[in-house]
């Protein structure tokens, strides 16, 4: 199922499942408690970001544009862990959501199972990715936004040691993934 057909799926079994469990109450108490209001009192940019993104994803996936782009990443690059790493740099300026979501339009789960070299260095790069940069992660953003985080004063005291955290955790678990193969 394509991720944002699961956001708006499990959205809508946990609204009617609310809807079930506080039928009974009155009106004033019922409304304090239901899907709708815990929406009004969350960051709905956020959520339409992200659906926005994942709905983008999807398109570019069923237009073929991700399998071009994998077919073309492996014949110019050709090597699988320098690919990921690339992902990895890349979701430190774009979120890591929606890097991980076109690297799944672009690899196919027959090919690369889920527990394999792909998607576990993937799930490490991305997330970690995330970290070089503030803005790489949407909990970076919140938190320049919530403790006042100067974008310049995070990359002169943080970016560079980010960064090289980034690569030795993958030299180790590419070092790793050797020894146990």
């Amino acid at each position: 199922m394509p991720p944002f057909l699961g956001i708006l799926f499990g959205l809508g079994i946990l609204w009617a499942i609310g809807d079930l469990v506080h039928r009974d109450k009155d009106q004033s108490e019922g409304e304090r408690i239901t899907i709708a209001d815990a929406l009004k009192r969350i960051d709905m940019s956020a959520i339409v970001f992200f659906i926005g993104i994942l709905l983008a994803v999807a398109t570019l996936e069923h237009a073929g544009v991700l399998a071009a782009l994998a077919r073309w990443l492996d014949t110019e690059i050709g090597r699988l862990d320098v690919i990921v790493l690339a992902f990895g740099l890349l979701s430190a300026i774009v979120d890591n959501v929606p890097m991980v979501a076109a690297a799944m339009g672009m690899y196919d789960l027959a090919t690369h199972p889920p527990d394999s070299f792909l998607w576990e260095f993937m799930a490490y790069c991305a997330g970690t990715g995330g970290s070089i940069l503030i803005i790489g992660s949407a909990a970076g953003v919140a938190a320049m936004g919530a403790e006042k985080i100067d974008f310049i004063w995070y990359m002169r005291r943080f970016g560079g040691l980010a960064l090289a955290g980034y690569f030795a955790g993958a030299l180790v678990y590419i070092a790793q993934a050797n020894l146990l193969s």
